[in-house]
């Protein structure tokens, strides 16, 4: 299982916690190898190229099958030349802010940026992140030019905005849990057609009054093309098997890391999931000329 990012990042620790559990279905170890290098390309591509055989799989993210098409001159196709096999724990969005925004809720967010854009800023995770095409269509929606600040990551981003330097985060669930409780952050919307277990009164975008701005950090398990759909189904039917598991639920649970219901599970669903989600985000990140440095 090739994960196309450095080790303990969180596509890798989904990786881990499913090869582990994915043993049993499959009757052998699943090894796990991180291939780190230009937004997961090189390890992408490295599944691209592999012999169809079932034998080697991409732990991908929406970054590299979405965002790495638009952003490199890749030597493979993000979608066509991958079968894909499922969709995997995906981690929602919040859009949140330091503490001393006065704003109460989403609506009032967007009127005291558009007061204060002059001097506002939005921290990423990075450029070509997911938190930085959220910021991206964020300002498209509130129709404003605040500053967006990239970082390299979201814990840095994060520390910046509890310490009042920059003014709105948007990234994952997960950043902002252990600080939201405590009150160091405001959080105004979950990017989700659902709110978060772990946060149950953040409203989602369509009650605070985006509706439709739906952008989660979601993961997919892919094969070479050519991969039989034999070999597909079995490897698809382990990770359904790994994902049943309580212990292994209740972990992705602690994570923040929502799971994907029964009838997502589907290969034919994860092939169609990720090309609407290609073709939904290619002209917003083309539009804002996001390019990697």
């Amino acid at each position: 299982m090739v994960v196309p990012f450095a080790p303990a990042g969180p596509s890798d620790v989904v990786a881990r916690l499913l090869s582990e559990a994915m043993r049993s279905a499959l009757g052998q170890p699943v090894v796990v190898e991180n291939a780190a290098g230009a937004g997961g390309s090189i390890g992408m591509g490295r599944v691209a190229r592999a012999a169809p055989d079932g034998y080697t799989v991409g732990l991908g993210a929406w970054n590299t099958g979405v965002v790495n098409g638009a952003m490199y001159n890749l030597n493979y196709d993000v979608v066509n030349d991958f079968e894909p096999v499922i969709l995997l724990p995906a981690t929602p969005l919040f859009i949140g802010t330091k503490a001393a925004v006065p704003a109460k809720d989403l609506r009032e967010l967007v009127a005291w940026l558009k007061v204060n854009q002059d001097h506002a800023s939005i921290g990423t995770s990075g450029i070509g992140t997911s938190p930085h095409v959220a910021a991206v269509m964020f300002q498209n929606l509130a129709g404003s030019n605040a500053q967006i600040v990239h970082y390299k990551g979201g814990a840095p981003a994060l520390q910046d905005l509890l310490g009042g330097q920059i003014d709105i985060v948007i990234n994952q669930t997960t950043l902002f849990l252990p600080h939201l409780a405590a009150g160091k952050v405001k959080v105004f919307a979950v990017l989700d057609k659902n709110r978060l277990a772990q946060a149950p009164d953040v409203p989602t975008v369509d009650e605070a009054g985006m509706p439709g701005f739906y952008l989660s950090s979601w993961n997919g398990l892919w094969a070479p093309k050519g991969t039989p759909r034999d070999v597909v189904a079995k490897l698809n039917a382990a990770v359904v098997a790994a994902l049943n598991n309580p212990e292994l639920r209740r972990k992705f649970s602690d994570l923040g890391q929502v799971i994907p219901p029964p009838e997502q599970l589907t290969s034919a669903f994860f092939g169609s999931y990720h090309k609407a989600e290609y073709d939904k985000w290619l002209p917003v990140i083309k539009a804002a000329g996001i390019k990697p440095q």
